[in-house]
């Protein structure tokens, strides 16, 4: 049936249900109706006395690990402003340890049966014949060359710009296995521009995609506000089209960052996927 290839296809952010451990990830995964997860690799290698056992909690209750996720040292979310100064691999004073950090997870991904890890650039130059541009280039190849000693790809989240500049900065990185993970509230929380036409335009770089929701804030500079899954301004008939069209066999990824209702929201972005994608 259709609707049994897509619910293969789901699966949910792990730092979304705020897990204490793997036991408790687990649970909250089963409690969505979901057996798949986009682990954050972070706890990993900062706690290991509780995620060590990760991989056997979840071959236990039948749960399969589909990318990492690593984040960026000393990121700050609290205003645009802010994660425009700390994010991503962009600032010089934490870009020694971030790197430091994204090469430590590669060997852990391997382990892990992995092949793909997202992360943040960062607020990419607008200008391509910047030096601020240049050194985003080289430290993103820098990167995707780390993973790659241990065979994982790398996937930079869209948002934090408009996708024509994310598209030049691709290009200009010029390596294969080096993409995207789409995620369509982040263009309208950054005020990045029309979600479907990022989309189509990134099309040739998207390895995974986010499946997040959210309401532009009108305002330049402010935050827009991250709603569940189907309340907010994503066209979801045409974002599930367009990756349809384009042949997208990746995952649908569920990521809730608000609210107090994770687990509700995400087993409802599930059935909104299976109802919007039966012959996907």
């Amino acid at each position: 049936m259709p609707q049994s290839k897509t619910i293969g296809r789901i699966a949910v952010c792990s730092w979304s249900l705020q897990p204490s451990s793997p036991q408790d990830l687990a649970e909250k995964l089963i409690a969505c109706g979901v057996k798949k997860v986009q682990l954050a690799l972070d706890p990993l290698l900062n706690d290991p006395e509780v995620w060590s056992s990760c991989s056997a909690r979840f071959a236990e209750a039948g749960i399969e690990i589909i990318s990492g996720m690593m984040g960026c040292v000393g990121e700050d979310y609290s205003t645009i402003q802010s994660i425009k100064e700390t994010g991503g691999v962009m600032p010089d004073n934490t870009w020694p340890a971030t790197f430091s950090n994204l090469t430590k997870a590669a060997p852990l991904a391997r382990q892990l049966g992995l092949r793909l890890i997202t992360t943040h650039a960062g607020f990419i130059p607008h200008a391509p014949d910047s030096l601020e541009f240049a050194k985003g280039v080289d430290r993103v190849q820098k990167v995707a060359a780390a993973l790659a000693e241990s065979g994982v790809s790398l996937a930079l989240e869209t948002g934090q710009e408009p996708a024509p500049i994310l598209v030049d900065f691709l290009r200009a990185v010029n390596r294969s296995d080096v993409g995207v993970n789409f995620d369509p509230a982040n263009m309208l929380l950054y005020g990045s521009g029309e979600t479907i036409a990022a989309l189509s335009q990134l099309i040739p770089w998207i390895r995974q995609v986010h499946i997040k929701d959210a309401l532009p804030s009108g305002i330049p500079g402010a935050w827009g506000t991250e709603v569940p899954a189907g309340s907010g301004s994503v066209n979801w008939n045409a974002f599930f089209q367009t990756l349809d069209r384009a042949g997208f066999q990746g995952h649908f990824v569920i990521e809730r960052e608000a609210g107090d209702s994770r687990v509700a929201d995400i087993a409802a972005a599930r059935e909104m996927i299976l109802q919007l994608n039966l012959d996907f």
